[in-house]
């Protein structure tokens, strides 16, 4: 039997503390239901809990066989949102992503008629999305940014809460594609998925090779979620901590007099005024799951490298030394205090 939903009453029938407190509930429900599937990878769950509330969408990086695909799928089922999977491969159409008009010849009449891509879903996967040529990675761009897709003259709004996870390997190279900036710039976080411990890797053998895999249950409805969704904005986040936020972003700008040695010689591009924005939302966003009344520098800090790694461009000598997006922004965390 499938377990109902803790309905979280109309926005209007609770203050925004007893938000918080269903928040902080709901958080530790979420972790749970998850964990009927998916073994270990605590700290994902955490980054896509706040994604999820911030309203933004997650980039999943990690070797085959880390149940990236899986932890997605998981997270709808217990949300009991629409979900759509696109396996992006080198044919992939933009069509094939947002969907396409149609003639309609009912009734004796022709016209033309939108025929929804699996974009017009709630959470959508896109699996290994580094493996379709840009035209493709651009039809996600609009639906990202403004939640909507135009199809020839037409724009179609998507449903509400809509939010892209996407998944990349970041060991196999042949035939895949980069990932334009424009299209980085838009993931709140970029979470890299670690192999198991060897407890967690004992009890994956142990539960996959099982009869069948536990029914996660849902936790929250479509409703309750917009509801959570709506509150993180009106979190209030300390000045201390915004002017962490802004700092950490200009202090990975090359050009910029605060920044470190580190990133004046190996990084050519830093991050634009969306990282700033984006360790807020996410700062607040954490703050509500934890049950916080505020965001504070803590929850900036403990998020900048999931929220900044990302928007950095490392200069080939990054490359050829081997050093890591995570460690540029180590550095500029330790000399921005």
């Amino acid at each position: 039997m499938q377990p109902v939903a803790h309905e979280v009453p109309s926005e209007s029938a609770l203050s925004d503390v007893e938000l918080l407190d269903r928040a902080r509930h709901a958080s530790t429900e979420l972790r749970r239901a998850i964990a009927v599937r998916v073994v270990g990878q605590d700290d994902i769950v955490d980054l896509m809990l706040v994604a999820l509330l911030a309203r933004g969408h997650a980039l999943l990086v990690g070797v085959p066989g880390l149940a990236k695909t899986l932890l997605v799928a998981s997270l709808a089922e217990a949300l009991d949102l629409s979900f759509g999977r696109v396996q992006f491969t080198p044919d992939l159409l933009p069509a094939d992503i947002t969907g396409t008009d149609v003639v309609d010849e009912e009734g004796g009449t022709r016209a033309l008629r939108f025929l929804a891509g699996p974009i017009f879903r709630h959470l959508v996967l896109a699996d290994e999305i580094n493996r379709t040529p840009p035209k493709t990675q651009a039809a996600l761009l609009q639906a990202m940014q403004e939640r909507r897709v135009t199809v020839g003259t037409s724009t179609h709004v998507l449903p509400d809460p809509f939010q892209v996870f996407a998944t990349r390997n970041p060991i196999e190279q042949e035939g895949t594609y980069p990932l334009p900036e424009a299209q980085l710039d838009r993931f709140l976080l970029e979470a890299h998925v670690e192999y198991p411990s060897v407890t967690e890797e004992r009890e994956i053998a142990r539960r996959t090779t099982a009869s069948a895999l536990g029914q996660v249950p849902c936790v929250l409805t479509k409703s309750d979620v917009r509801i959570l969704q709506s509150l993180v904005p009106r979190i209030p986040v300390t000045e201390c901590a915004v002017a962490l936020a802004v700092a950490l972003a200009r202090a990975s700008r090359p050009s910029d007099p605060t920044a470190p040695k580190e990133v004046r010689d190996l990084v050519r591009f830093g991050a634009g005024p969306r990282g700033p924005q984006a360790l807020v939302i996410a700062a607040k966003a954490r703050a509500a799951l934890r049950g916080e009344a505020a965001a504070d520098v803590d929850d900036v800090r403990s998020l900048a490298i999931p929220v900044l790694r990302h928007r950095l461009v490392l200069s080939y000598r990054a490359e050829a030394e081997g050093v890591s997006d995570r460690a540029i922004v180590e550095r500029i965390a330790e000399k921005i205090r």
